[in-house]
């Protein structure tokens, strides 16, 4: 009887199969490393919570070491990712008083689950006791957990778009996720089902809201504060690029806003495509920004549309904070004089 072995030809057919690589049965390794630095504090820098005693923001994140990469090896993704990071967060109470704390999160692994994952919660020496820092450890640590768990699940999407290459038939096969069952890396293993081909993207459940707002001005000051780039850096206090044409691109509060104005009505309207930097790639929602004239004051309507389900509630607080509020505090439109 013969061997299972180099001159079998069974062997031999095997060989050539897998050489032709019909099914991507190869190895492959992509380094995520950049892409997470970057990813990891667009996600931590900004991250707020509130209550009755005042808010808590993260204001900076001051480490971020470790690595990630996937691999693909015979059409399944194995996640490596492992993190140390550090960030500073500042509280300001009802009364106006601020405080600085520190944020610690040691164990950002493949080899934890999000539940495990240690979140550390001080406030720095010197500074006077404050309930401000138990609102960081409970809701502010819950929202850390969440934005790194979303971190996790980008990895898996967006990151690995064009990983899973189409197979003989030209449709790629589908990942599903596998826990972890004695193993050091997070695997997605190929089910036997088909997915649409990989340039299509990541479909991502989206939702529609409307917000309003009153500011003391006209609506032709109002409309050119958001199309003017000086006026932009000054209500965002940092360096902005805004082309205020139809057609023309906006990027600012440090890169993590941009987008296109795809039609301007002077004085009336402005519609734009427009996204967070940690959304999906090349996914954007659209903005409707109607001015209406309410004699001495302007009524903003903004309609959103497109805004993925998990980030309405961060897009719905970021206009009232860095747009609403910023723009009232920096050009007096939000005080009436008597």
């Amino acid at each position: 009887m013969a061997k299972w072995g180099e001159g079998d030809p069974r062997w031999i057919v095997e060989e050539r199969a897998d050489a032709t690589n019909v099914n991507n049965w190869h190895w492959t390794e992509r380094d995520a490393t950049t892409w997470s630095l970057d990813k990891l504090k667009s996600l931590l820098l900004g991250l707020s919570v509130e209550n009755d005693e005042g808010t808590c923001e993260v204001t900076e994140v001051s480490k971020v070491e470790g690595e990630a990469s996937i691999n693909n090896r015979k059409g399944k993704l194995i996640f490596f990712y492992e993190w140390n990071l550090k960030a500073a967060w500042t509280g300001e109470s009802k009364s106006g008083v601020k405080y600085k704390g520190a944020i610690e999160v040691p164990n950002l692994s493949d080899e934890n689950d999000m539940e495990d994952l240690d979140i550390s919660v001080s406030l720095n020496k010197d500074e006077p006791e404050t309930p401000l820092t138990n609102l960081m450890k409970t809701n502010g640590a819950d929202k850390i957990r969440e934005v790194l768990g979303s971190y996790v699940g980008y990895l898996k999407t967006e990151f690995t778009q064009g990983m899973i290459l189409p197979t003989a038939n030209g449709m790629s096969k589908q990942t599903t996720s596998q826990s972890k069952a004695k193993l050091n890396k997070t695997q997605i293993s190929s089910s036997s089902g088909t997915a649409a081909p990989v340039n299509t993207g990541v479909k991502i459940p989206t939702c529609k809201f409307s917000m309003r707002e009153k500011f003391l001005t006209s609506p032709a000051d109002l409309y050119r504060v958001f199309l003017h780039q000086e006026m932009v850096q000054a209500f965002t206090h940092a360096p902005a690029t805004v082309d205020g044409e139809k057609g023309g691109k906006f990027r600012l509060l440090e890169g993590n806003v941009f987008g296109e104005f795809t039609e301007l009505v002077p004085d009336e309207k402005i519609i734009m495509k427009w996204r967070y930097n940690n959304w999906p790639s090349e996914h954007y929602a659209t903005i409707t920004m109607t001015f209406m004239d309410r004699s001495s004051e302007t009524e903003l309507k903004v309609d959103c549309r497109g805004v993925p389900d998990n980030e309405e509630e961060r897009t719905k607080e970021g206009w009232k904070r860095y747009y609403f509020e910023a723009i009232k505090q920096t050009f007096g439109y939000g005080a009436r004089l008597f």
